[in-house]
């Protein structure tokens, strides 16, 4: 039997995860990998989020956005130096087995990394279908499934391409948005009323501050970073500059896009109009182009988030597979291309996006990213030493993350009961699966004894 730290430094699908891409691999740039977080932290975020955060911090989303990117920097930092001293295509699952070796505590918060992963891509794969039915077919419901469907298969193959295409396709979709929201940001600054964005307007604070387990949900796609260093060269010193770069460019967008919008419409407006505030407070100025503008800017952002993470799902099955924290399968070659297990998320986010009513369990990905984030937090701590890290930068990440954890527990315990079960139920499903097949590994073991 191998020990831990040997499979943990072994290569997934054929790159180093000790040292980045080989020499004379497709490698992805710095460039790719950071908009590769970008591409996934704006996803949907960004548009589903602005009117159910105003309804709780009021005009000063826009410092619960901060407030959130400042709690996703710690964490970016812990991953980061993990990154940078573990590097593989496994990310997260990496980390884990580094920190706590092939047990329970590794295989169970793998489980629920899976799910999150699983659950948070199909719900915006649905936002995609939503937006492509309502710019071009009248809000068809047929056409909204049909159009979920085919990005996910579409974004499969993309994988099933390679990295470097990858790279190429996710750096242009993340250059197009960026440029319209550029566009969005300088039209509603330019038009602004500093006096709705005035102090005096601003909720308690404490309302803000819980406002931040909510706006936390845009920035969950950073960890989809850490599954890059097994592609990137020299990842000791590009994993952390594609860290930090595609946290800084998120965090500048959020506030200036929350800063233009609450800065033109009145709180009750962006509450009003939803996911479609966007384009309501671009529309003074661009007209009705300005709904076509930020539907298809919600096109790109949804599209990418869905590349960005069956990427790192087709990674971190790959690495668990080979691990033997997952079953074998998982890590196979496909005889269409890619792992089987880069098959098995494509059809089960297919069966979530097209039979789940998602929108009963919206924040059941964020709470459980929140846990993992901890989870892997602690595991950074234990290796400290190992990975040169700053203690107090660690404790700092590890203290917001429960306070987050614990502010979003109990108020969605307080207002969606039916999504605090799920997350219990989500746990114990981890956990049944952990079980279940620890044992067929242990009758396996002992027949070929």
């Amino acid at each position: 039997m191998k020990d831990m730290d040997d499979m943990a430094s072994e290569p997934v699908d054929g790159r180093d995860a000790g040292g980045g891409a080989p020499a004379g691999a497709q490698a992805m740039t710095v460039r790719g990998a950071a908009f590769l977080g970008v591409g996934s932290m704006v996803g949907a975020g960004i548009f589903a989020l602005l009117g159910e955060a105003g309804a709780v911090a009021g005009s000063a989303v826009w410092l619960s956005f901060l407030l959130a990117g400042v709690v996703a920097t710690l964490q970016g930092y812990a991953i980061a130096k993990l990154g940078a001293r573990y590097p593989s295509s496994g990310g997260i699952v990496t980390f884990l087995l580094q920190g706590y070796g092939r047990g329970h505590i590794t295989a169970i918060t793998s489980w629920l990394l899976y799910f999150a992963a699983l659950i948070v891509t199909a719900m915006v794969a649905v936002s995609f279908g939503s937006y492509g039915a309502a710019l071009f077919f009248d809000d068809s419901g047929v056409w909204s499934r049909i159009l979920t469907s085919a990005v996910v298969v579409l974004v499969a193959a993309i994988n099933i391409a390679g990295t470097k295409f990858i790279d190429r396709v996710q750096t242009a979709i993340v250059v197009i948005l960026l440029a319209v929201f550029a566009v969005f940001v300088v039209v509603t600054l330019a038009q602004l009323d500093p006096s709705l964005l005035a102090p005096s307007t601003y909720p308690p604070t404490v309302d803000i501050v819980g406002s931040v387990a909510l706006t936390f949900f845009a920035y969950l796609g950073f960890t989809v970073i850490s599954f890059t260093g097994g592609d990137l060269p020299d990842p000791s010193r590009n994993l952390p500059r594609a860290m930090y770069l595609a946290l800084g460019v998120t965090i500048l967008l959020y506030v200036l896009i929350s800063l233009g919008v609450f800065g033109t419409l009145t709180v009750q407006e962006v509450v009003d109009n939803g996911d479609t505030a966007l384009a309501v407070a671009a529309q003074p100025a661009l007209g009705d182009a300005g709904f076509a503008i930020m539907a298809l800017a919600a096109l790109l952002a949804t599209s990418s988030s869905v590349n960005a993470n069956v990427y790192a799902a087709a990674g971190s099955t790959a690495k668990l597979a080979e691990s033997g924290t997952f079953p074998p399968v998982f890590g196979s070659r496909a005889w269409v291309g890619g792992t089987r297990g880069l098959t098995i998320s494509v059809a089960l986010i297919l069966l979530l996006a097209n039979l789940v009513d998602l929108t009963a369990i919206a924040s059941l990905g964020s709470a459980v990213a929140l846990a993992i984030f901890l989870v892997t937090s602690i595991a950074a701590y234990r290796l400290r030493h190992e990975t040169d890290s700053r203690a107090g930068i660690l404790v700092a990440g590890i203290v917001l993350t429960v306070v987050v954890l614990v502010v979003f527990a109990v108020q969605t315990l307080l207002t969606a009961p039916e999504t605090f079960a799920a997350m219990i139920g989500i746990v114990v499903l981890a956990v049944a699966l952990e079980l279940f097949w620890s044992a067929v590994r242990a009758r396996r073991a002992s027949r070929t004894q």
